[in-house]
């Protein structure tokens, strides 16, 4: 291959751009470098002899193309017979439903190794559902269109949705739907498919501590018993229990221990061992049910009246609230009676750390989630303020030390 040194820069007068000159296997050339910058002019007729040097193979050629002038390139090109190669076509952007289904086969792989729930996933589901209709709504297809504005008015969106539901407590879910879309877009990150998250947290799920626990009132629980009928046995599990409604639902009958008297259960949420001893009126609705169907050990304790076969959650979810109307109470969802069960056994005397065992909760919630709200436990402290011994009772004995007048006390 010749040599392409005498080819060289030059300026001359009269031209406003630096020109590439010299001469190549005899013939004179001279072309425009289209720059009217020296370092620039100099860098790319350095370019080209390499470029020409190296010959056509060579991955100046390439770069050579994008920079000079078209005509200048084209001459130079056909020098060493070189053939300007179209650019690659661009591979197709990632969109929101590639995410999805990466985000699907994800957690798909979790469910099969026991990380999480197939009910997690459900709900999971539910909120990628409807971030995908509002982004239809905008138009919006491709992944990168995803910004920040974009998710702050799905929120927007999602909240006035929320708000035309009956129940909707409102628009609790909101909280919930940002911490499953921010954990969507994290793996996105993770993957490599997008630089950073879009989606900003509005607190942690079920931390909300305004509005604490809705236990049922003595009244509302009598107006339920005597409206139960047929959905007794599920009344009284959940209120002696405050087994969640997915645990509800999945008890079965070798989880029920008749020596002991206990029901003996690992909770679907958090896979936490409960072991909730069984109250005398929920034994005897037990026993009953047990001796007229001779159940199997794996089959679920609770029936759908209407249809013999066990119940789901959600179908649960409405008995409960078709039992709330017959009774005259609203919202009897089954959550309710958990917050009644957690509350009654604070009210009966029991720790935070007991009834975070009975729950297999954490004593954190107990004491975020129902002391601080409960009438019932401030009107224990109000007894317990207006009957109980305090310091000028203590005061009497002659005594500034508690324990000291509980002993004379005793004596006497």
């Amino acid at each position: 291959m010749a040599s392409a040194t005498e080819l060289s820069v030059r300026k001359r007068k009269g031209f406003a751009v630096y020109q590439l000159e010299g001469r190549f296997r005899g013939r004179r050339i001279r072309v425009s470098l289209g720059t009217k910058n020296h370092a620039t002019a100099s860098e790319w007729a350095r370019n080209v002899n390499f470029a020409i040097e190296r010959g056509p193979d060579s991955a100046f050629w390439l770069e050579l193309g994008r920079v000079l002038p078209s005509d200048t390139f084209e001459k130079l090109a056909s020098l060493i017979g070189y053939k300007l190669q179209p650019d690659p076509i661009p591979p197709p952007k990632l969109t929101w439903l590639d995410l999805k289904n990466s985000f699907t086969a994800e957690m798909n792989r979790r469910i099969a190794i026991g990380k999480i729930r197939t009910s997690t996933w459900e709900r999971y589901q539910q909120t990628l559902n409807g971030f995908g209709a509002f982004l239809a709504t905008q138009n919006v297809t491709e992944l990168d269109s995803v910004t920040k504005t974009v998710v702050e008015n799905f929120k927007v969106w999602r909240i006035t949705e929320i708000r035309k539901r009956k129940f909707s407590r409102g628009g609790a879910g909101l909280v919930l739907d940002a911490a499953i879309l921010h954990r969507v877009f994290r793996h996105a990150v993770d993957c490599e498919l997008l630089k950073t998250n879009p989606v900003r947290m509005e607190g942690r799920p079920g931390d909300q501590p305004e509005s604490g626990a809705q236990p049922f009132t003595a009244d509302h629980l009598s107006k339920l018993r005597g409206a139960a009928g047929t959905d007794l046995l599920a009344f009284l599990l959940l209120r002696w229990t405050g087994l969640r409604g997915s645990d509800a639902v999945g008890l079965h009958w070798g989880e029920i221990d008749w020596a002991s008297k206990e029901i003996n259960r690992l909770t679907q949420k958090r896979r936490k061992r409960v072991i909730v001893p069984i109250h005398p009126e929920l034994q005897f609705v037990l026993e009953t049910e047990y001796a007229q169907r001779n159940p199997h050990v794996e089959e679920r304790v609770l029936l759908n009246p209407n249809t013999g076969k066990p119940y789901t959650r959600p179908r649960l979810y409405e008995r409960m609230l078709a039992l709330g109307r017959r009774a005259g109470v609203l919202d009897a969802h089954p959550h309710r009676f958990r917050d009644t069960f957690a509350v009654d056994m604070l009210a009966r005397g029991a720790s935070p750390y007991d009834v975070a065992k009975l729950l297999g909760d954490t004593i954190e919630t107990i004491e975020k989630h129902y002391t601080p709200f409960v009438r019932e436990l401030r009107e224990r402290v109000r007894r317990l303020m207006e009957n109980g011994e305090g310091l000028e009772s203590w005061a009497q004995f002659g005594h500034s030390d508690p324990q000291k007048a509980t002993v004379k006390s005793t004596t006497n």
